[in-house]
C-alpha cells in the first residue's frame, strides 16, 4: 500500500454486503478510491467472478494495484481511468453488456482533501484547483477568476446552498478585480469576509457550502453522477443491485429521485390489473437510508454526512 495514500472506506461491509455478492458474478467499483470497497468485494469473488474498478485518479489506481496485487496476479479485477460517466462506453469496449451489481462511493476521497496541491481544502494554503482528474481542462482558478457575478451567484446558490451567495460572489468580484484569486486561503477569507460575525460563530468552516460548488461545478459531479447511475442501472441483470454512498443534501436527492423514476409507476385507477410493460423495473431496497454506526462515526469524522441508498432490478 502506498503510503502517501491512506483513506478509511465509509460504510464498508453494509454497502458490499447489500449487493448481494454472487461469488461468480460481474461487478463495479465506479468510484475506486482507496479500494477499501473493493478488497472486500473481491474476497468474497470465485476465480470465476471480476471487478471492474473506475476512477479519474491516477494515484488511485497505482495504490490499489498494490492493495489489490493478489486479485490483480488472479486476472480478476480491471482498472479503467475514466470518469465514470462513460460506464456504460468503458464495459462495452471490454465486452460487459450485463452487471450483477455496482457501488458508488460519491464524493472526494481523503486523499485527494488531505494533499495540499490538489487545492480541495480551505483548511490548507494551495493554488486553486479542485480537479478529481488531473488532465481535466477546468479549474477552480478559472471558475472564481472567470465565472460573470451572475454566474458566481447560480452557482453558489445551486451547488453550495449558501444564502449569502451574492455577498460572497460581490466579494470575489471586486477583489479580482485587483489581482487575480489564487489560492484557497485567499478565497476563504473572502467568503469569510462576506459573512456577518453572528454567522461565523456557528459550527462548521464558513468557507465549506462554497468550496463544495466550486468543486462540483470543476468535477460537473451531479451531471456526471446523474449519467453513471441511469446507465449503471440499464446494465444492470435482473436481480442486480446498486448501491450509492452519498455526503451531501445534492446527491442523497439525486440518487433518490433517480431510484424513485424506476420502481415507482403512476397507474391509471381502475385497471383490473397493471400491464407489465407498466410495472416498475426496480424496487428500492431501502426506504430510508442506511447510516454509519457509532463506532464508525467514532473512528471517522468524515463518515458524518454519509447516507447508502440500494436498489435492485426486478425486471427488464
Amino acid at each position: 500500500m502506498t503510503k502517501d495514500f491512506h483513506h478509511i472506506t465509509v460504510l464498508l461491509q453494509e454497502t458490499v454486503d447489500m449487493l448481494q455478492i454472487k461469488p461468480d458474478g460481474i461487478y463495479v467499483d465506479a468510484t475506486l478510491g482507496g479500494a477499501g470497497h473493493s478488497a472486500y468485494l473481491l474476497s468474497q469473488l470465485n476465480e470465476k467472478g471480476h471487478l471492474f474498478c473506475f476512477d479519474q485518479d491516477q494515484k488511485a489506481i497505482d495504490h490499489a494495484k498494490v492493495r489489490l496485487a493478489e486479485f490483480v496476479a488472479k486476472g480478476q479485477v480491471t482498472f479503467i481511468k475514466a470518469n465514470f460517466r462513460d460506464l456504460k462506453a468503458q464495459l462495452l469496449e471490454r465486452g460487459v453488456t450485463t452487471i450483477d451489481g455496482i457501488l458508488y462511493d460519491l464524493g472526494v476521497s481523503s486523499p485527494q482533501l488531505d494533499e495540499r496541491a490538489r487545492g480541495f481544502s480551505y483548511k490548507q494554503d494551495a493554488p486553486l484547483d479542485m480537479r478529481m482528474d488531473r488532465e481535466a481542462p477546468l479549474t477552480a482558478y478559472q471558475v472564481v477568476n472567470t465565472y460573470s457575478y451572475q454566474e458566481l451567484v447560480r452557482l453558489f446558490f445551486r451547488y453550495g446552498e449558501d444564502k449569502f451567495s451574492k455577498s460572497i460572489a460581490r466579494n470575489i468580484e471586486q477583489a479580482r478585480s485587483k489581482k487575480p484569486i489564487e489560492t484557497t486561503t485567499e478565497l476563504a477569507e473572502l467568503i469569510k469576509s462576506a459573512k456577518p460575525a453572528k454567522e461565523l460563530k456557528k459550527k462548521g468552516h464558513p468557507a465549506k457550502q462554497i468550496f463544495q460548488a466550486i468543486r462540483i461545478e470543476v468535477n460537473d459531479e451531479l451531471g456526471a453522477a446523474q449519467d453513471s447511475i441511469q446507465q449503471a442501472m440499464d446494465l444492470l441483470a435482473v436481480n442486480g443491485r446498486i448501491a450509492v454512498i452519498t455526503f451531501h443534501s445534492l446527491e442523497d436527492r439525486l440518487t433518490k429521485q433517480l431510484f424513485k423514476e424506476r420502481s415507482h409507476v403512476d397507474v391509471p385507477k381502475g385497471l383490473p390489473f397493471i400491464p407489465d410493460d407498466l410495472k416498475p423495473t426496480f424496487q428500492v431496497v431501502t426506504r430510508k437510508p442506511i447510516l454509519p454506526g457509532a463506532e464508525e462515526l467514532a473512528a471517522n469524522n468524515r463518515a458524518h454526512s454519509a447516507k447508502l441508498r440500494v436498489a435492485q432490478k426486478v425486471r427488464n
